[in-house]
């Protein structure tokens, strides 16, 4: 095994180097502060591997992203988003029996607690979406608290899978509903996943939603390439909470609530809004770029970059060809995808993006494809929770089923106050909160 040699105070360490199936290297520091008495300081996990996995893969510098080897270009235009759940959760493409049951198991699972609906009665109109979500997913451990995978057993953790894979679809739809002031639709038995979800969105009592397939096949990619990213955000926190052995529903609330952020899940939301100013102002793409490059202004332009990708985001690919063929079905034209495609075209011949990296990401066209289908923009960030389910539950598992198992307890480096003495009311002198907080 390589080895890398790290010298402090006259002393050289040694600590293994460990090399990932596709040539990607780490270096193990488990044992670093026991030798040395130091810890690495890493702020924003930037640069750290806090685990090994075998799920996602990704290649930022090539545009690359593949689900258990398989490439998100072949998931996301030949498989299911259920079939792609399984695939991530359980390690393998499902049979045909083993699709079916799995299958079954989801549409069985899909109906809610009857007493949880006295909640739902109970929300504002106002009331996010993302809030309802996270709330109502965390309240499945109220009623469903004889079912943890803590027991050990298979079937048990399948149920619970089944259940948060379907139910997130009856959340998601109930809350928009609830938002709107129209009646709560049930799912429907013996429809696909996708289907049924658009069918309790769009259905109003005694009229039914008709499914158009194309828009269902554009639910369908966009949950598929949504389904996990390796060590994000929210799965980091599922991780991290999860770590504690928390049960699964709890684990998946705390993600919902960090994909929630503007900085995480909300960003397709921006690229709209940011698209619907650059409209209504009525500015050009050439000032938009212009003002994006001027560093001295606020102006942003959102769903060009990402932390990863130092190419194409290869789901912006994707998303991309989508959204130009639904719109295309549809005879719509809108605006907004006009302004995408300039802002697209002109960033791409522009040295300041292209010295940069600075690529569309798949939070550029995925928002104008949930509004092509009618998903308002507050429910964007929702249909982003119910693409990373799988995602999540499978990092659960793996993190459950790595040996030995630990708690999640990163390390800091102090840089507050030396011990002082504690000093009377009557002694001390007045001081301002607003420093302190600044500080």
């Amino acid at each position: 095994m390589a080895e890398a040699e790290i010298k402090l105070d006259g002393a050289t360490y040694t600590l293994p180097v460990f090399v990932g199936t596709e040539g990607e290297k780490g270096i193990e520091i488990s044992s670093l502060r026991a030798k040395t008495g130091h810890v690495t300081l890493d702020i924003g996990y930037q640069n750290t591997g806090s685990c090994k996995s075998a799920i996602t893969f990704i290649d930022g510098e090539k545009g690359i992203l593949r689900y258990r080897g398989y490439p998100i270009e072949e998931l996301g235009t030949q498989s299911s988003f259920v079939e792609v759940a399984y695939l991530l959760i359980f390690g393998e493409l499902p049979t045909g029996d083993q699709l079916r049951a799995f299958t079954a198991r989801i549409e069985q699972s899909s109906l809610i607690h009857e007493n949880m609906h006295a909640f739902f009665n109970t929300l504002p109109p106002s009331a996010h979406p993302m809030a309802v979500l996270s709330s109502t997913v965390n309240m499945l451990s109220i009623y469903y608290q004889s079912i943890f995978v803590d027991d050990g057993n298979t079937e048990t953790f399948e149920m619970i899978v089944a259940r948060l894979l379907s139910t997130i679809r009856t959340i998601a739809a109930f809350s928009y509903k609830k938002s709107i002031g129209e009646p709560l639709m049930y799912p429907q038995p013996n429809m696909s996943y996708s289907s049924n979800f658009l069918t309790m969105m769009f259905s109003k009592p005694n009229i039914p939603h008709e499914i158009d397939p194309d828009v269902e096949r554009a639910l369908e990619t966009l949950l598929i390439i949504h389904a996990d990213h390796e060590q994000n955000c929210s799965t980091s926190t599922v991780r991290l909470v999860g770590s504690s052995r928390v049960n699964l529903y709890s684990s998946i609330c705390a993600g919902i609530c960090a994909l929630w952020g503007p900085l995480h899940g909300g960003a397709n939301q921006h690229v709209i809004e940011m698209l619907e100013n650059i409209h209504r102002q009525g500015l050009s793409v050439k000032d938009c770029v212009n003002l994006a490059k001027d560093k001295d202004n606020s102006f942003k332009l959102m769903g060009f970059g990402h932390r990863v990708y130092k190419n194409f985001d290869p789901r912006a690919k994707m998303t991309k060809d989508l959204a130009k063929k639904l719109l295309s079905k549809k005879q719509v034209k809108d605006p907004l995808f006009d302004i995408a495609l300039e802002l697209e075209d002109m960033a791409l011949r522009d040295e300041f993006f292209l010295e940069r990296k600075l690529y569309p990401n798949v939070d550029f066209y995925s928002g104008l494809i949930y509004r092509a289908i009618g998903i308002p923009t507050n429910m964007f960030t929702v249909l982003f929770a119910m693409g990373r389910m799988p995602g999540w539950i499978a990092h659960w598992k793996e993190m459950h089923d790595t040996v030995p198992f630990k708690i999640g307890r990163p390390r800091q480096i102090y840089i507050g106050e030396k011990e002082r003495k504690y000093m009377p009311q009557s002694k001390r002198k007045t001081f301002s909160l607003f420093n302190i907080f600044k500080s």
